[in-house]
């Protein structure tokens, strides 16, 4: 399958799941409200069978407007003398289980006279923890000048309403692990085709790299076989033995690189920051990286380019194995040399802090994108190289160069934008 038609596909699916889910979220909506309106007249219901009954009880006319919702979980109610606090209770708890609302609420009654609230309670329908002083009562609201007033707050009442819609809240969670489940089929899929198309990469490098020394060994073969001097006579004669001496040794020569390539992919191939074998001893890293840089500047200045090193760590002595750090040192200036389309300028800088060693490799060459910084490192791995067509490789050195300094218990970052070059820095702890 293409990435086309996998894009392709992914948005379709995405675009269903969004419109599920958009749906989901319009209908928990529609019910929550649905919950809330019945909780709100039913609470409206049972405040106002308790006035009634307490005015019945004292032989007070009904008032106008004896119970109004003041705020979303708040309501008041207007009476004309000072209810008994626990008869007030106990009327309240009977109607709300009457009206099947059997949640926490408080309580307060308001004397106008005295601008104060009288008593007021938290009432919960938990046993033992029917009754305790309320620690907050909200400010009452006055219908008249004068009068008496007791409100209800029911503090939990989004957590009630949202468990009454056991429903809802299964299918949403339904929804949510298909979305999960879709997250990580999507990742597995990419992740899959990403690792194809760089094996597909890595395959055509490896057949680039091996057809060259293929083509060699066979051409020096047919030379030996087949290409006799015809001395104008019938009889034909071999060529010199001096000839076939040079036929041989570049079969054998061509067949170690051949060897040599094979065994550096495997060994590389296999390498993991558990199983490298380090030999440690100190290291002078400016010695090393001199030497790296002397090794190098030729071959930029070939180029009409040029290397050059500021070393101004204070402390460079490092624990380490010296043949992967120098590996790791020669192969980071390697690709800042080959990875340029002009004259290549290269700095190698040093620096020390709080016991690290920085190491800094900057370039002036192709650069690579964000997109391919976060791949960069991955074992077979390579970043296209444009018009840089006979560079070759197998993906795998930056793999090494992070396998080695993880292994070191360093860091590697990088900083590039495409177009300006590339900055390598390492960081490895100081003796």
């Amino acid at each position: 399958m293409s990435r086309k038609t996998i894009i392709i596909v992914i948005t379709l699916a995405i675009i269903s799941l969004g419109i599920v889910i958009a749906g989901q979220v319009f209908w928990v909506r529609k019910a929550y409200d649905l919950q809330e309106e019945q909780f709100n007249r039913r609470a409206f219901v049972a405040i106002s069978e308790v006035v009634q009954t307490i005015r019945t009880m004292n032989r007070d006319s009904a008032a106008t407007e004896p119970v109004r919702q003041v705020s979303n979980n708040y309501f008041i109610a207007n009476i004309n003398d000072t209810p008994q606090p626990y008869l007030l209770e106990n009327l309240l708890k009977e109607e709300f289980r009457k009206s099947q609302l059997i949640e926490d609420f408080e309580y307060g009654i308001y004397d106008c006279f005295n601008d104060s609230i009288v008593f007021g309670s938290k009432i919960s329908f938990k046993p033992g923890k029917e009754r305790q002083q309320a620690q907050v009562i909200h400010k009452l609201e006055n219908f008249e000048p004068d009068g008496h007033y007791f409100g209800v707050v029911f503090p939990n009442k989004s957590s009630f309403i949202l468990l009454q819609l056991d429903f809802w809240m299964y299918s949403s969670i339904v929804i949510l692990l298909i979305i999960v489940f879709f997250s990580y089929t999507v990742f597995v899929i990419l992740q899959q085709k990403r690792l194809s198309e760089i094996r597909t990469d890595f395959v055509n490098n490896m057949t680039h790299e091996l057809k060259t020394p293929i083509s060699t060994i066979g051409l020096s073969a047919d030379a030996i076989q087949g290409s006799l001097v015809n001395t104008g006579i019938d009889a034909p004669r071999l060529p010199s033995p001096e000839r076939i001496q040079q036929y041989v040794q570049i079969i054998k020569n061509e067949n170690n690189r051949l060897k040599n390539q094979v065994e550096r992919v495997l060994q590389i191939a296999a390498l993991s920051p558990k199983k490298v074998g380090l030999q440690n001893s100190t290291i002078d890293m400016h010695a090393l990286i001199m030497t790296a840089a002397d090794n190098f500047r030729m071959q930029a200045e070939e180029l009409e380019g040029r290397l050059e090193t500021r070393l101004e760590a204070q402390h460079y002595e490092v624990k380490g194995d010296l043949v992967h750090i120098t590996n790791v040192i020669y192969n980071l200036i390697d690709n800042a040399v080959k990875y340029t389309e002009e004259s290549p300028h290269i700095q190698v800088r040093t620096s020390s802090t709080a016991g690290w060693l920085r190491v800094e490799i900057q370039d002036n060459g192709i650069g690579i994108s964000k997109a391919n910084q976060k791949m960069i490192f991955e074992k077979f791995y390579r970043v296209p190289t444009g018009n840089l067509h006979s560079v070759r490789g197998y993906g795998l050195g930056l793999f090494y160069v992070k396998t080695i300094i993880k292994a070191h218990g360093g860091r590697i970052l990088l900083q590039s934008e495409p177009g300006k070059g590339c900055t390598f820095t390492l960081e490895l702890k100081t003796i």
